[in-house]
């Protein structure tokens, strides 16, 4: 079956987002990676059936390749599929020291692999192998044109049961804040001002994103090459964690959110590395560019409800990007690291009265109208190149799940395929926050990546300690 065959009528059409990810310009994936707390010896079989009744039925595009006609108009095509096609297994060294780093390349490898376009647009890799973080590990990687995060997640969730209960529900944490104000209760004195900041945030926001994703480029710096071509390069994929626990009492100490403080301590590490790579660049224009779920939905819906078109939450890719200016490490903030998450506080704050985010989802629909798919994948393109660091983040459920009848100790994701030196991707599971670094390799330097981070981290949460104790 080709590529570029006629269309047949009835076939789901590719979304705008779905083709931007699988294009030219840009061919993006999404890496998940499973890890258990038993051996998972016989999880082939069982996974197998998982995927043919379960997984599959979720969405017809994970039985369906992407086809276009002599107009360019792209199309979700459903083809038979086997399964023994998409689903690897493995086999790793016997000594449990090399593990790590077998694992390790094995993940970076598989991530810089490109999918072919004659296949279903997934495959599942079954790591019966032990290392120092699980017994095994299965890893996913699904394109991103099949959806973003959120509906992964819930299609990942859907083939997953709580350990403990499989007859209960997961639950997640809540995404709303405590102490959200209403609305109706501001003056019109207030509401006023409210809304002239608005406008003046959005205006903004919106031109200086649109010039971030055009004519202006960060720094080059210890964590942006700035290399032509970064996305051909090998990639480095690692983790670190820490305790939700922790976090949260200094969100408690501190008046803040979660975010705030996890923001905060993501770029005071990342500031840490710079300096201690170069001492100048401590101070350089660096951006993040903040993937955002733009759907107004807490937690995750039910797939049924996801797939259903009046749906608050539905599939696809409802994403946009938001450009967030990392704090510079002046003396200031060297001395008292808790600016760091005073000004992601306020940076969030003013955030939220801008609506720039959605003013950038509408003129990239506008140009996908006018200039058509290609143009809009190669200004994404030029969003990521020109932006020092990718975040992004998931909340993962509270309770432990398991994966036929296996208990899922932790759980992980990353984005590859783009051109920049360095995603930071987030995500809550069972009280710990697992923080993921892909890498471009032999550039960045991981473990001091991570090894400043942790410093960021304990700095921070001494600083929020002892600010609480004065004032008891």
């Amino acid at each position: 079956m080709e590529y570029h065959e006629i269309i047949e009528e009835g076939v789901e059409p590719v979304s705008p987002v779905g083709q931007y990810f699988n294009s030219s310009a840009l061919c993006i994936y999404i890496i998940g990676v499973i890890e258990f707390e038993v051996p998972i010896h016989g999880l082939l079989m069982q996974a197998m059936s998982l995927l043919k009744h379960v997984f599959l039925p979720i969405n017809p595009r994970f039985s369906s390749i992407m086809v276009q006609n002599k107009k360019g108009e792209k199309r979700w095509k459903k083809v038979d599929i086997n399964l023994k096609e998409h689903v690897r297994t493995p086999i790793f060294p016997k000594t449990l020291e090399s593990n790590d780093k077998w694992f390790q390349d094995y993940l970076s490898r598989i991530s810089m692999e490109e999918l072919p376009q004659s296949k279903p647009l997934w495959e599942v890799h079954i790591v019966n192998s032990p290392t120092s973080d699980a017994h095994g590990s299965v890893i996913f990687k699904l394109h991103h044109a099949l959806g973003d995060g959120y509906s992964l997640m819930g299609a990942l969730l859907s083939c997953l049961q709580r350990a403990d209960d499989p007859s209960l529900p997961l639950s997640f944490p809540t995404l709303k804040p405590s102490n959200q104000e209403s609305k109706s209760t501001k003056g019109i004195c207030s509401s006023f001002s409210w809304l002239l900041s608005s406008a003046f945030y959005t205006v903004a926001d919106f031109g200086w994103s649109m010039l971030k994703s055009s004519i202006i480029n960060d720094e080059k710096t210890p964590i942006r090459s700035g290399n032509v071509g970064v996305e051909f390069q090998p990639i480095s994929i690692s983790t670190m964690a820490f305790s939700i626990h922790q976090v949260s009492d200094i969100k408690s100490r501190l008046g803040v959110t979660i975010n705030d403080v996890v923001t905060g301590i993501v770029f005071y590490g990342t500031r840490l590395y710079m300096e201690q790579m170069n001492s100048k660049s401590k101070t350089a224009e660096s951006t993040a560019l903040v993937l955002l779920n733009t759907r107004n939905i807490e937690g995750y819906q039910s797939i049924n409800d996801m797939l259903n078109t009046k749906a608050k939450g539905p599939w696809g890719n409802k994403i946009s990007f938001l450009h967030v200016p990392i704090p510079k490490l002046k003396q200031s903030r060297s001395s008292n690291p808790l600016e760091f998450i005073w000004e992601a506080h306020n940076i969030i704050k003013r955030k939220k009265q801008s609506l720039a985010v959605p003013l950038t989802s509408t003129l990239l629909e506008m140009e996908g109208k006018f200039r058509g798919q290609e143009a809009v994948a190669k200004h994404i393109y030029g969003t990521l190149s020109n932006s020092s660091a990718v975040i992004s983040n998931l909340v993962g459920p509270l309770q432990q799940m398991a994966l036929a009848n296996h208990p899922v100790k932790g759980l992980y994701f990353t984005l590859a395929g783009g051109p920049e030196s360095l995603v930071i991707s987030i995500m809550s599971y069972m009280g710990v926050l697992r923080v993921t670094f892909k890498t471009e390799k032999d550039f960045i330097d991981e473990q001091k990546l991570k090894s400043c981070m942790q410093s960021a981290f304990q700095k921070i949460l001494k600083a929020a300690k002892e600010i609480s104790d004065k004032t008891r």
